[in-house]
């Protein structure tokens, strides 16, 4: 359930807060509350038709209170801040967080009052109002990224600090205009840049001394706070109240490391903010939950593919001598080796022709990667564009030896040449998707595909997992990055 979003352009410069995110926080929250009504009011008459057990009163009272009680929790939960919505995994978590707090207050509820059938209530208006509202919330997002791609819908950004950072904080925004930021502005301890009066072709319009002057000055949506010696705690404070009653949001850059997402937690201690950074949850609740949705997931699709599947096999055999399936060894986590099963998409003895083809490699880093392999297949190209050759792996999913969502699974040669940074991507289950496979696969530099990997290593919740699952459909289908 989504609504009709008008995503044209602002025509005032730099307004503290635009009309675009007015009428896109609106819309989520016209299709929160759509979704809610729709479905317990079609759940409601459902059940009412079906058991005998619910009163026409009993349904009435179910109706409004569990109406009630879900939109409560999602204001609640701060689903709607404006600071999560249209970008990253936060905004997904939120939503999970606040619909399982309904499923909690309604379940005690239901306890407490004793109405026939209220618990089999519970646990079925909840979830289907979550198999409305995440996708829901996923089809907003399209024309908001569509603008953003296109220069509009974004929030115009001073950046404050060193040459270096700053550099870093433009090149990045740049290269991912869809999470909504654009820096138009630049604020440098002297006031000068890398090439005179500028910075990546970005203006230096002030020194750090007189920021808060130039936020009033040009209305910036956000002020971007990046790491340099200038910013002591006493300036960073007299700096956020100046800026209280400007409508200009502060974002500061630790630039410790790059961790974010569950694992960071702000709290005082004795008066002082403190950044708390947990260890990596490899194992627990959370854990048991991914390989439960695992196994179950994989076994869904191979069901559900079975068919497809005998398909492709089909064509392997007509098109070329050799076995349907290719079998390789790689390693998996902790450095356990296994056996993956793809799909064969090359001639028989194209392991033993990479040796001759070695100074054609066009991957990155500790990849071989050609665009124009001689060694694949008719049917193995057509495979290798929209990843058909990776459905297999779904059985190593069920096996246990991968998951669906985690780090690319490397060769035993790659993982020897790892560094003890890189080989942190082994510290969880390699996946059929992940970071690299939705953000350009083969594409890739090497050092980028690592980041991401170490990224999904560092931040993994289950929010990002589907966040990843959902976005592989598009990049698979897209033919993105594969060959």
């Amino acid at each position: 359930m989504h609504t009709t979003l008008d995503l044209s352009e602002d025509r005032q410069t730099h307004p503290p807060v635009a009309r675009w995110e007015v009428r896109y926080r609106h819309a989520v929250i016209a299709s929160d509350v759509l979704s809610t009504l729709c479905v317990v009011l079609a759940v409601g008459a459902l059940m009412n038709h079906r058991h005998a057990s619910f009163a026409p009163f009993s349904i009435a009272v179910l109706d409004l209170v569990t109406i009630a009680v879900v939109l409560g929790a999602l204001a609640m939960g701060r689903v709607w801040n404006p600071v999560v919505l249209g970008q990253g995994a936060e905004e997904f978590r939120r939503l999970g967080r606040g619909l399982f707090a309904a499923v909690v207050a309604l379940g005690l509820g239901a306890l407490a009052v004793g109405i026939p059938g209220a618990r089999l209530w519970v646990f079925v208006v909840v979830p289907v109002i979550a198999l409305v509202a995440f996708p829901s919330r996923y089809l907003l997002r399209r024309p908001l990224h569509r603008a953003r791609n296109e220069g509009r819908c974004l929030l115009s950004v001073l950046a404050a600090g060193n040459l270096d950072t700053v550099q870093d904080l433009i090149k990045r925004t740049r290269r991912a205009p869809h999470l909504g930021w654009r820096v138009d502005a630049v604020c440098t301890i002297d006031g000068r840049g890398t090439a005179g009066p500028e910075v990546d072709g970005v203006p230096v319009v002030g020194r750090l001394r007189g920021l808060a002057e130039q936020v009033r000055r040009g209305g910036y949506r956000v002020v971007a706070i990046t790491p340099d010696a200038y910013w002591t705690p006493r300036r960073l404070q007299e700096l956020a109240w100046h800026l209280e009653g400007t409508g200009t949001e502060m974002v500061v850059s630790p630039g410790l490391m790059e961790v974010a997402g569950p694992r960071l937690h702000v709290s005082a201690v004795l008066g002082m903010p403190l950044l708390r950074v947990s260890e990596p949850a490899f194992t627990g609740f959370r854990r048991v939950i991914k390989g439960a949705v695992d196994r179950v997931g994989a076994a869904f699709l191979l069901i559900v593919l079975a068919p497809f599947m005998l398909g492709v096999a089909a064509f392997v055999m007509i098109d070329s001598r050799g076995p349907v399936f290719y079998r390789q060894r790689r390693v998996g986590k902790d450095g356990a080796p296994f056996t993956i099963i793809k799909f064969r998409t090359m001639v028989t003895n194209a392991d033993r022709l990479r040796s001759q083809l070695a100074n054609l490699n066009e991957g990155a880093g500790l990849l071989f990667k050609m665009r124009r392999d001689p060694r694949i297949t008719k049917v193995g190209a057509f495979l290798r564009r929209y990843s058909v050759d990776e459905l297999p792996q779904l059985f190593n999913v069920l096996g246990g030896s991968m998951s669906l969502v985690g780090p690319r699974p490397p060769l035993p040669e790659e993982s020897a040449k790892y560094g003890p940074d890189v080989r942190r991507r082994l510290l969880v289950k390699p996946g059929l998707t992940g970071l690299w496979q939705v953000s350009g696969r083969s594409d890739l530099p090497w050092e980028e595909a690592v980041r991401l990997d170490l990224r999904y290593v560092e931040d993994w919740s289950l929010a990002l997992d589907a966040v990843i699952l959902w976005k592989t459909f598009r990049a698979v289908f897209g033919g993105q990055g594969a060959y």
